[in-house]
């Protein structure tokens, strides 16, 4: 599994012109938030998804070395196969490790739902959905985790 984290002071994603995940940290209090986008491949479970949230909420990457626990920070979750696009031959990219919606879906939602059994406050995309993201990346902070 891999995460491409940001920490945004703001992110939302709309689908056919509809906004159907959003964070504003600021409406909190908060001066960030963190947008995670999540690849899943073959190989990836229900306890990869398990830690790579974990991680996520842990991750000092905020103000002063704080975490998104730490401040109680909101995160947008988007699936994103392309993370695991492969682009060594040719120009066109390769997505065959990229796990297949049936699979990643429900571990894209166990990483949702296990950043709410944590204490997270988080939105989200829609799978599979043609989405347009938009934020604005404070720093800008941008970490690939990969498990």
């Amino acid at each position: 599994m891999r995460a491409l984290l940001q920490r945004v002071t703001s992110a939302q994603v709309r689908v056919d012109g509809e906004v159907v995940g959003r964070i504003d940290p600021t409406d909190r209090g908060i001066p960030h938030g963190l947008l995670a986008l999540i690849g899943v491949t073959h190989t990836d479970t229900d306890t990869t998804a398990r830690a790579m949230a974990e991680k996520i909420w842990r991750l000092r990457i905020l103000d002063d070395e704080r975490s998104a626990a730490d401040l109680s920070a909101p995160i947008l979750v988007v699936s994103q196969f392309t993370l695991y696009a492969d682009t060594r031959k040719g120009r066109r990219p390769s997505w065959s490790a990229a796990a297949p919606g049936p699979l990643a879906e429900p571990l894209v939602e166990a990483v949702t739902e296990t950043l709410r059994q944590l204490g997270a406050t988080v939105a989200g995309g829609r799978f599979g959905a043609h989405m347009q993201v938009e934020l604005t990346n404070d720093g800008p902070v941008t970490i690939m985790l990969e498990l």
